[in-house]
């Protein structure tokens, strides 16, 4: 039997969303309508089991007749994008045996092989910066190693300085309220396994984290995709999803979000937690990328964790020292109530234990106020550059890709010209010498298939010449990209909703 639907889109949403369908004047109004319903499902505007308007009353909004839109759906049922039963509606799909969305790290190595990899947003080391704090972390080891080595929340002193971060930020925190864990995805999983029971929902964005996504999938967690605006976050969607799916956990990217690079202001975050304050669910808020802003006014002024718009406790915070410092490090932490940092950290030892002594103390001498600020303007800058040499590379050879310029973060959200399939290209890509993340690696239901992430953590002349490849790749599927598109600004083409 169909699977009922997860939500419904009303037929003044849905006709915003369809946008100029119908003034493509190629072939019959119904197969316009249909194809337009098709790329809204798999470019994951209107998510997979998404009830559709009724005939009578989408065709009323579009000022078409009764008849297209039954045409339409038809052939969309024919095509398998569209599901229906007897007095439940209809409802969108895709086709079976539609192959569902991998995620993972590159089968490369990062030392050469001559494969560029643009399939991991992560940066090379700040050095000097990290190799001095290692040395100053080996120096104040014997400190520790009188003792057992195990501190499942994390040192004391590595909890004070994420503590005091998060002051710094616009968000008191005390110690008590802080875990170290293995990376953000040991925190993650900690959560998960905490809060999520077989087959329960967590209401996630969409595109969002793959890595996250699959973390859901193997928790046994059900994500429910709530579409992307191009400027934002569709609050009312969000209320919606929240209302009716009831899911127990929600997982959002505020600051910059990976891949689209957004930004939530802080009247989004406000709105945000109190819709998931009304209907009891947990927010997880992903903010591994908070400290990478490329913009110099909006440093200044960067919204405050969404956990400071909290008084219930219904907002839990992951960070990272992977993406503002070396992935390597594998530190990350978990802010909320001081009773769930004891409850996490009582359960982890059938987990990972606790995290690594020596990369602890290397993170805390990093986020030293008087290191911190030298480190991140480096960073910030050696970014930047990478950014702006890899949307250069993209306008020159790629010109009919499209996307936003994120204002920080470490990767373009770019959707591919002429219709190419993501998944192709990146296939393509790889026989070329360059591994890239496609589309549906970052969707729910193996949608997103006009997309594809390009991080910018790589070199300006690795960037030129993985871009040069790409467009070799994409011209041996016999696809042409033409049609300049600014870089520096939002196009229709890149509109997620």
């Amino acid at each position: 039997m169909a699977p009922a639907p997860r939500a419904a889109i009303g037929a003044t949403q849905l006709d915003r969303a369809l946008g100029t369908w119908h003034r493509s004047g190629q072939g019959p109004a119904y197969r316009a309508l249909a194809g337009g319903l098709r790329t809204l499902v798999l470019d994951g505007r209107v998510p997979v089991e998404t009830r559709l308007p009724a005939e009578r009353e989408l065709s009323t909004v579009l000022g078409v007749s009764r008849t297209t839109v039954a045409a339409a759906y038809e052939l969309l049922r024919d095509e398998g994008f569209l599901a229906s039963r007897r007095g439940a509606g209809s409802w969108t799909a895709l086709p079976a045996g539609r192959p569902m969305p991998v995620a993972g790290l590159s089968p490369f190595p990062t030392d050469g092989g001559g494969v560029i990899d643009l399939g991991v947003a992560a940066m090379s080391a700040p050095e000097p910066w990290l190799s001095q704090a290692m040395a100053d972390a080996v120096a104040e080891l014997p400190r520790y190693t009188r003792t057992h080595g195990d501190f499942p929340a994390g040192l004391q002193v590595l909890r004070q300085a994420v503590a005091d971060r998060y002051a710094a930020r616009g968000l008191p925190t005390a110690p008590e309220q802080i875990m170290i864990t293995h990376g953000a995805a040991g925190g993650l999983s900690l959560l998960l396994r905490q809060f999520l029971g077989p087959a329960e929902r967590v209401a996630v964005e969409s595109p969002s984290y793959a890595n996250a996504l699959q973390a859901l999938r193997f928790a046994g967690g059900r994500a429910v995709p709530v579409p992307l605006l191009r400027d934002g976050w569709d609050l009312e969607a969000w209320s919606r999803t929240l209302r009716d799916a009831a899911p127990r956990l929600a997982y959002v990217i505020p600051d910059f979000q990976n891949p689209s690079g957004l930004l939530m202001s802080e009247q989004e975050r406000r709105e945000l937690v109190a819709a998931a304050r009304c209907t009891g669910t947990l927010l997880i808020a992903d903010e591994t990328m908070a400290e990478l802003c490329l913009d110099h006014e909006l440093a200044r002024a960067m919204p405050r964790p969404m956990a400071a718009f909290d008084h219930s406790g219904c907002v839990v915070t992951l960070g990272s020292a992977g993406k503002t410092f070396w992935g390597g490090l594998r530190i990350g932490w978990i802010r909320a109530t001081p009773e769930l940092i004891r409850r996490l950290a009582g359960d982890r030892a059938s987990l990972d234990v606790s995290s690594p002594v020596v990369e602890q103390l290397a993170v805390r001498h990093l986020l030293d106020p008087a290191v911190l600020p030298v480190v991140l303007g480096h960073q910030r800058d050696r970014v930047r550059a990478q950014r702006d040499a890899l949307v250069a590379a993209v306008h020159a050879d790629l010109p009919g890709w499209s996307f936003r310029l994120p204002q920080g973060g470490l990767s373009l959200w770019v959707r591919t010209g002429s219709g190419l399939s993501g998944s192709a290209l990146a296939t393509t890509a790889e026989r070329h010498g360059v591994w890239i993340g496609s589309g549906p690696r970052f969707g729910v239901d193996g949608v997103l298939e006009r997309f594809v992430r390009l991080p910018f953590t790589q070199p300006a002349e690795v960037s030129r010449e993985a871009v040069r490849r790409l467009a070799a790749a994409a011209a041996s599927l016999g696809v042409e990209s033409t049609g300049p598109t600014s870089p520096t600004s939002p196009t229709s083409e890149v509109t997620l909703l």
